[in-house]
């Protein structure tokens, strides 16, 4: 996937919400601020194989306000390995960093009080502002690069619970861990165990939290599932909504 200056250009123009452009007043053709500096970047991604595209509100920005990157699989489909929209004029939440400014990659470190600060500002594990609201459009214009480079499905990992959600949610199936959905949530229903785990031990197990997508997922991010949240992977066929849902009537 090493386009050219001219391909890469002009999937950002395909990806990119028009009011996200005029919000921030970057230019349509070029993807410069208003003092011309550039503000979208594509740089190869973590893994081989992978390539990732940013978006930056300014060009003097230190973070982008949008991030994705995509990758070749074995199988020859392309997977979203890392979608990201935040708002780069609400507050920030370390969560990525623990106090001492060291990154954290994974979940064998943590920033606790950031954590519960931005839990208690709405914010999802994972997230460090909130979001743009924009992912549901990212997604169909997505569809719409894959159908162009004649892809029939696209392929994601979620790194958290609510994220997995939020993919039912865009039409998504699984590939793996529907039965581990399933299971989850009929834990944090009505005499489930994963309910009586809740004993308010730290502040991501109150017993509240077992009523909202978001509020499981904190949960599920404090470990109370005894074991690491993975394997699971999700598929969208171009065209075609799953209509999965794992937590019917579950608030987010």
């Amino acid at each position: 996937m090493a386009w050219d200056l001219r391909w890469q250009r002009m999937l950002f123009q395909i990806l990119v919400p028009v009011e996200l452009l005029i919000q921030y007043r970057i230019d349509p053709i070029d993807l410069t601020d208003p003092e011309g500096r550039p503000v979208a970047f594509s740089r190869p991604g973590v893994d081989r194989g992978s390539y990732r595209l940013e978006l930056y509100p300014t060009g003097d920005a230190l973070e982008p306000m949008a991030e994705l990157e995509l990758a070749d699989t074995q199988f020859n489909q392309i997977e979203v390995v890392w979608v990201a929209l935040q708002n780069p004029s609400a507050p920030r939440f370390d969560t990525d960093i623990i106090p001492t400014g060291e990154a954290i990659n994974g979940g064998a470190k943590r920033n606790l009080v950031a954590e519960e600060a931005a839990m208690l500002a709405g914010l999802a594990p994972g997230q460090v502002r909130r979001g743009l609201g924009a992912l549901r459009w990212l997604a169909e214009r997505i569809e719409t690069v894959m159908l162009c480079l004649n892809q029939h499905e696209l392929v994601v990992q979620p790194l958290f619970y609510h994220t997995a959600v939020l993919f039912e949610q865009l039409g998504f199936s699984y590939i793996h861990g529907l039965a581990r959905m399933t299971a989850i949530a009929q834990g944090f229903g009505a005499d489930g165990e994963l309910r009586a785990r809740l004993d308010a031990a730290t502040s991501f197990r109150r017993p509240e939290l077992a009523e909202t997508i978001r509020g499981r997922s904190w949960a599920i991010h404090d470990g109370i599932l005894l074991e690491p949240w993975d394997r699971v992977r999700m598929v969208k066929r171009l065209g075609v909504h799953a209509g999965v849902n794992t937590c019917p009537g579950v608030p987010w």
